[in-house]
């Protein structure tokens, strides 16, 4: 069964029975994306919840422009509130299809935050989930990789929702042929030079072998419990091996010895992944070459961040080079997704990193290593130092960690 009955079904579970009154929705024009633009529709006129629509415009191709001026047109026809995100800044070079996947969360994350929407829902379905499965395992990953997409997924506040994930794409097209709605197909979606649409052809081959939509659907889903299960053991181990120190966070070398090494290598990639602020997992052999020279009491750099040894504890910072550009006006609070820094801003005032010229005008720099000392924010006005707060120590400026003192341990555990 597809269509708003059962769709309102799935977001009820999603929600917990808590949906919220106003949701946003990316719709790209394709089929799948419009179908649950089409059934969202309906399920808000008969919950009476306020939809707001997004399209993000690459710009990558001719017809883009058209494309998301249909769907302009077909939520005004909807009375659904719709706004066309433009991306501007494309890069030159590199992997345009990596950047634009950022660009378009990016840009959807801010549409959201503008209208204080508490949920982003996506259009990926059930073929996506499994042609995804078959990619990753192409490229050899494990248990987290394996386990796909999930169905909500929360990141900087809002959360983003995947409530076709179980839905087939066929049965999507079926849906918006009897409702009489278009859809426009992406080009690239024939194209065999992209893993995803290799992925696509495999399957069709794959299947007299069972290796169906099906079958690896359901084995994203047994990896998401096989990883849920790995991920509350991390948290334990952590809860014993961890602590925050002013931002930094220490693992006892001890306590983790003793631990397996899948434990021992995903509490080291989240503590990475944490200080940094990033969501994506170092590679393997990069991970493990950190431990390895951590282990032999040497420093390395990894994802932004320094790792440091002693004969107690390893100690992962933030690296002084990954934010010794980062100005941002005092009024604006947040610095490096981390930071919250509140205080009598005027509009003279910035936050940028302490740095080696910050830590030389401060009588006394307090407990944390010079390495960490320095990639703390602080408040300028042009080349003087305003203030230099430790984490959580009052003055006239406060300097606190944006998510608390527990979400360290907290997030480790994926929603």
């Amino acid at each position: 069964m597809t269509g708003p009955r059962d769709l309102g079904q799935t977001l009820d579970r999603l929600f917990d029975g808590q949906v919220p009154l106003a949701l946003g929705v990316a719709v790209s024009g394709g089929g799948d994306s419009v179908a649950l633009l089409a059934m969202l529709a309906d399920w808000s006129r008969t919950r009476r919840n306020i939809l707001f629509a997004a399209t993000v415009d690459h710009g990558l191709r001719e017809g883009s422009a058209a494309e998301a001026a249909y769907i302009a047109q077909l939520c005004a026809e909807l009375d659904i509130g719709h706004t066309i995100l433009p991306w501007t800044n494309r890069p030159d070079s590199g992997n345009l299809q990596d950047a634009a996947r950022r660009a378009r969360q990016s840009l959807l994350g801010a549409w959201a935050r503008n209208l204080e929407l508490p949920a982003i829902a996506l259009g990926h379905t059930r073929d996506d989930q499994a042609e995804t499965v078959l990619m990753r395992l192409a490229r050899g990953s494990g248990v987290d990789g394996l386990a796909a997409m999930a169905e909500t997924r929360r990141d900087d506040g809002f959360l983003w929702i995947r409530p076709l994930l179980t839905r087939k794409r066929a049965a999507l097209r079926r849906y918006l042929k009897d409702q009489g709605i278009r859809w426009h197909d992406d080009p690239s979606n024939e194209d065999d030079r992209f893993d995803r649409i290799k992925a696509r052809q495999a399957l069709q081959t794959l299947a007299p072998l069972g290796l169906t939509t099906e079958t690896l659907a359901r084995t994203a889903g047994h990896m998401a419990d096989a990883r849920h299960a790995l991920e509350c053991a991390t948290q334990d181990l952590a809860s014993r091996a961890m602590t925050l120190d002013h931002g930094d966070l220490l693992i006892d070398r001890t306590a983790l010895a003793v631990a397996p090494f899948e434990l021992q290598a995903r509490l080291m990639a989240h503590a990475l992944g944490w200080v940094a602020s990033t969501d994506y997992r170092p590679r393997f052999r990069a991970l493990t070459a950190v431990m390895q020279a951590l282990a032999e009491g040497r420093t390395q750099t990894l994802q932004g961040c320094l790792a440091t040894a002693n004969q107690r504890y390893f100690r992962v910072t933030r690296e002084f080079s990954a934010v010794e550009t980062l100005r941002v006006p005092a009024s604006q609070q947040v610095w490096d997704t981390r930071w919250r820094i509140t205080g009598p801003a005027t509009e003279a005032t910035w936050i940028a990193p302490l740095g080696e010229a910050g830590l030389r005008l401060l009588d006394h720099p307090g407990p944390l290593p010079r390495s960490s000392r320095i990639a703390l924010p602080a408040i300028w006005d042009g080349d003087d130092l305003i203030a230099a707060p430790l984490p959580d120590e009052g003055s006239d400026w406060c300097l606190t960690l944006r998510h608390g003192a527990e979400d360290p341990f907290t997030s480790i555990i994926s929603d």
